[in-house]
């Protein structure tokens, strides 16, 4: 039992929306990039996200953008996709961004909908049309209205499909429904960008999954996956609730992904205006994480 075959997989199945390390003092830390991506890669992820929401792009400068592009690149070499993120409230630094990236030597752009302005679905099109006109980068569209204030509307999609390079969406529209209709009607790869829907998605023709819990559980996640495609349904079902205790303290429990994250890595402080998990918060998730170490052995 396999995903449609209309509907390649462009930057791999299992993706990791990957921390971006910092030092003591809060800048970057290339090196530890290097090493989380090196372990990833490593660990079964295919493919690897830099410059997202998870990796605090709101708080890297340009210049750390494409520093930490390039430390992950010349570790992972071309054998594993880097996708990086680029998208914002502003058209022409979104442009700037894309250019930068392409000549970082990514193999994609993750564009997230224009956030704050609440844009119209014309303008959130020509957005997207002229980012994806922008560099010869094939694109995935990051559609998280509880995020960005704005959904991509489905007839939006249907639409955008028509580009060359926009090949693919991180779903994070929580709409099921539409999300098989949109999958139905296109050649687009679906990928879930929230946890819980990682295998209800992939069931419908979803090609994978970016995920923040992967900085953490990258083996346990593809497990997921792996049993879905070798046709064993109850298999991925079991594997996925295992999951399930980790990703709600990660992902909903009132903390950002990237604190949670870096909570479980020795990966630096976060940026302000984000704070550091508390100790009660931070046991709690070593606790599930070893849970489902231990169940997943």
């Amino acid at each position: 039992m396999t995903t449609p075959a209309t509907h390649a997989a462009p930057f791999g199945r299992a993706l990791c929306a990957m921390i971006t390390p910092f030092t003591a003092s809060g800048a970057l830390d290339p090196d530890a990039a290097a090493r989380h991506a090196a372990t990833l890669a490593a660990d079964g992820c295919d493919g690897l996200v830099l410059s997202g929401t998870t990796g605090e792009s709101p708080t890297t400068t340009d210049t750390e953008k494409t520093a930490l592009l390039r430390a992950v690149r010349a570790t992972v070499g071309d054998a594993v996709p880097i996708v990086a993120g680029v998208g914002g409230p502003d058209t022409r630094q979104a442009i700037a961004l894309a250019r930068q990236a392409e000549r970082a030597g990514v193999d994609g752009l993750l564009v997230v909908t224009p956030y704050y302005s609440k844009p119209p679905q014309a303008a959130v099109e020509a957005y997207f049309r002229s980012i994806a006109d922008a560099t010869g980068l094939p694109v995935m569209l990051y559609d998280i209205p509880g995020r960005t204030g704005t959904r991509i509307e489905p007839e939006t999609l249907l639409r955008l499909a028509e580009h060359p390079r926009i090949v693919a969406v991180k779903d994070c529209a929580y709409d099921l429904p539409g999300s098989a209709k949109t999958i139905g009607a296109t050649s687009l790869a679906y990928y879930s960008g929230c946890e819980e829907l990682n295998l209800p998605l992939y069931a419908v023709g979803a090609v994978g999954y970016v995920s923040t819990v992967a900085n953490v559980a990258p083996r346990q996640l593809r497990a997921v996956l792996d049993a879905f495609d070798a046709g064993d349904t109850a298999e991925a079902a079991r594997l996925n609730r295992l999951t399930i205790p980790l990703t709600e303290l990660m992902m909903a429990s009132g903390l950002p992904g990237t604190v949670t994250a870096k909570a479980l890595l020795d990966a630096g402080p976060v940026r302000e205006p984000l704070q550091p998990a508390g100790r009660a918060a931070a046991d709690g998730l070593r606790k599930a994480y070893e849970e489902l170490r231990e169940a997943s052995e």
